[in-house]
């Protein structure tokens, strides 16, 4: 089985940013549209049949049913783990729209998940990247028992560098940019660090130009 990833730009994943009541007084950020797409050549020189999405989406589902969190990070590690520290948002559903798989993602209100919203908001265009494992045929690059482990929030592709890492890396070597990050941790609890911690990032992100 080999470890399969495939970016889409936020203009191919269609994506939406979203609000919604969360039932607190308060509201949700998501992020919502395309995942992958079947039955076409991509960039990588891969084709994934519908029926091998329709699958994936599938057991993703069912975990999801089954009270399993479907968790996503920002940019993609080296495996097919979940690192806690990097978690930025959850998948609450997928499903199959013609030849390609959608999916619904709610940012989570962790430090990352704080810079993503951040970045959203304020207009940076992040893609999508699913993230899973299969089999390619050397032949015709067609993939067979595709899963999907999670999708992770991403860069443009065409990005020299991830906007996410950039970021993040920006962020702690700031004078205080430790104190700023372990800040986003509290941020949904107290209005005014949140407020802060927005202002703060957006003054990163024009720093950076990205």
């Amino acid at each position: 089985m080999l470890y399969l990833k495939e970016h889409l730009t936020f203009t191919d994943a269609k994506a939406q940013i979203l609000e919604e009541d969360n039932g607190k007084g308060g509201k949700d950020l998501y992020m919502k549209g395309i995942c992958i797409q079947g039955d076409v050549r991509n960039a990588n020189e891969r084709i994934y049949p519908t029926s091998e999405i329709s699958n994936a989406v599938g057991q993703i589902n069912e975990q999801i049913k089954t009270g399993h969190s479907v968790l996503g990070e920002v940019d993609h590690p080296d495996d097919l783990k979940i690192n806690l520290d990097r978690v930025s948002h959850m998948i609450t559903e997928m499903w199959m729209d013609d030849n390609c798989g959608y999916g619904k993602l709610k940012i989570l209100p962790t430090p990352m998940g704080q810079l993503v919203s951040t970045m959203l908001t304020s207009g940076v265009k992040l893609g999508v990247s699913s993230r899973g494992s299969g089999n390619v045929d050397d032949r015709n690059g067609h993939v067979s028992d595709f899963e999907i482990v999670t999708v992770d929030v991403v860069a443009q592709p065409s990005a020299p560098n991830a906007y996410p890492k950039a970021i993040y890396e920006g962020l702690m070597n700031m004078r205080y940019g430790h104190k700023l990050f372990d800040m986003a941790k509290d941020a949904t609890v107290d209005n005014k660090v949140q407020r802060y911690l927005n202002n703060e990032i957006k003054k990163l992100i024009k720093d950076l130009k990205v």
